[in-house]
């Protein structure tokens, strides 16, 4: 398995650039992030080609954070700071290189939230594919994020039908969808064809991806099974120093 260390919450004492050095010097094999965009590209970008990682993906803004958003592009009335977003996360993934953009709902329900959600995932298709960039989705689970308007895989993977474009994919999360829906081996081998990125940590404390209720290493066996040859992506929150919480990648093998 190779592994990508999600820097929204791995190394968060160090700037991104720095938080890309260290991933490196613990042996992992590519980074995501959250939020880059208080930090220049042209330094990123230069952080990763320093270390030869790639950043695997980035999410597009939540909108108003104090007032408590969690992203724009199911919030009916909102398509011009949605659409601003995705250009924004278009432009910045660009500079970069990387592949991949999480475009988030935010919390909304309702034939409308679906509709906008819908129309603007369609724009960022749209635009990111010229570019070989593939859209995600994320489904949250409803005790940490209630309220969000995408909470199950098979909501999602409603989502995906109607937009109808091929570069947009499923973010499967085994965190989340653990909460939600249980049964990750047969979904992961399921939904493999709608898939663009895997993320782990435990359950139910979404700390390091080495205890709790989910056992890593069958889900781990799973994916080489069914052909898995992307980076999972590390997104738990370390509690401690993040070089503390490494021993189940340094026991990898």
């Amino acid at each position: 398995m190779k592994f990508s260390a999600n820097l929204g919450f791995l190394w968060t004492d160090r700037s991104l650039p720095d938080a890309i050095r260290a991933a490196r010097a613990a042996g992992f094999d590519a980074v995501e992030c959250h939020w880059p965009y208080d930090v220049p590209a042209a330094k990123v970008g230069a952080a990763l080609t320093e270390t030869g990682l790639s950043m695997l993906g980035l999410n597009t803004r939540r909108g108003d954070v104090p007032a408590g958003e969690n992203g724009l592009s199911a919030l009916p009335g909102r398509e011009d700071e949605a659409r601003a977003a995705i250009d924004e996360a278009i432009a910045y993934a660009r500079a970069i290189g990387t592949a991949n953009i999480h475009v988030m709902a935010g919390f909304a329900e309702g034939d409308d939230a679906r509709r906008a959600y819908c129309a603007n995932l369609a724009y960022a298709c749209e635009k990111a594919a010229p570019l070989g960039i593939t859209i995600l989705i994320e489904p949250l689970n409803s005790y940490d994020a209630p309220g969000y308007f995408l909470s199950t895989t098979d909501q999602a993977l409603e989502i995906i039908a109607e937009v109808g474009a091929p570069n947009l994919r499923l973010m499967f999360d085994c965190y989340h969808v653990q909460l939600m829906e249980g049964d990750i081996t047969n979904r992961l081998t399921r939904l493999l064809p709608s898939i663009g990125h895997v993320q782990i940590a435990s359950v139910p404390d979404r700390g390091a991806p080495d205890h709790g209720e989910l056992d890593y290493g069958h889900v781990f066996r799973t994916l080489e099974s069914i052909g898995w040859r992307a980076p999972v992506g590390a997104e738990y929150k370390p509690g401690r120093p993040t070089d503390e919480t490494l021993g189940w990648l340094t026991a990898r093998g």
